[in-house]
């Protein structure tokens, strides 16, 4: 963690976008090798995951071996079919994977507090969640509504927060921060590229996960600038060539990040001096 440069309380927003969230460990390095503290994160998604794992402490080294991770065998949750009553996937590989990353540890136990956006699949309202297991709250955050089975946390299903907060820069305010950094890996719902991912799908018909995942896009991108708005500085790598379940190109996808970040220089500066 870094030492206190400025002031104000700085908060940083990480956005879904499952294998595009990789990006924002790029987005990390690059703020923290300016010397900017962050005081607080937030996360939907992918973003959710990166964010839980900063909150813990853990150094960009540490991030990125954790990135490859995601991409080998060993992670790759979407290789486990069960056709379970509730989701094609039970969730048992990316439950133990969370477990390795996180184990126990509580929100409470956090290096810098840490909130996730997810889904009451229900009421279809948003659930905040800063408390309890770091591991169930990343987890109900990433659950792909179809593709992932929902995730049962103090009597509420809950699924991927992408639904109603793709990018959870609302949550750092209302946590008290002055200024908030949004890092958003999503295309706008006007962005052509938004149907990248079944357009690659050489296929006659997308198969089932690309239309769960797209599903989640279009509904996500109608809030994207709704989200973007509570954000004082927005950075925006530029990933959408590849791939939402690309996680073996972890390391374009932190190029990219640290990209983004540096072309917001001059907007970031004043975090330093100020």
């Amino acid at each position: 963690m870094q030492e206190k440069t400025s002031g104000k309380k700085i908060g940083l927003a990480l956005g879904s976008g499952t294998a595009r969230g990789l990006a924002h460990i790029g987005v990390l390095e690059v703020l923290l090798g300016m010397g900017i503290h962050i005081d607080m994160i937030s996360g939907t998604s992918m973003g959710s995951m990166v964010a839980g794992v900063y909150a813990k402490g853990e150094d960009i080294e540490a991030m990125k071996e954790m990135a490859k991770d995601l991409g080998s065998k060993r992670l790759s949750f979407l290789t486990e079919p069960t056709l379970s009553r509730t989701g094609l996937i039970s969730g048992k590989k990316i439950n133990n994977a969370l477990k390795s990353i996180f184990g126990d540890m509580r929100f409470e136990d956090l290096k810098i507090p840490f909130a996730c956006s997810a889904t009451d699949i229900e009421s279809g309202l948003e659930v905040v969640i800063d408390r309890g297991l770091v591991r169930e709250g990343v987890r109900a955050s990433c659950t792909v509504p179809v593709i992932l089975a929902p995730i049962k946390i103090e009597g509420r299903y809950l699924v991927d927060g992408a639904l109603v907060n793709p990018v959870p820069a609302d949550l750092l305010k209302k946590m008290g921060a002055d200024i908030v950094i949004a890092v958003n890996v999503s295309p706008l719902e006007n962005d052509n590229s938004m149907a990248n991912d079944i357009k690659k799908d050489k296929r006659k018909n997308p198969n089932i996960m690309s239309i769960a995942f797209q599903t989640v896009n279009i509904i996500a991108s109608q809030r994207l600038l709704v989200c973007m708005d509570h954000a004082d500085i927005v950075i925006s790598p530029q990933v959408n060539h590849i791939g939402r379940g690309d996680f073996h190109r972890a390391d374009e996808l932190i190029h990219q990040g640290e990209l983004a970040a540096l072309a917001c220089e001059q907007q970031l500066k004043p975090l330093i001096t100020g």
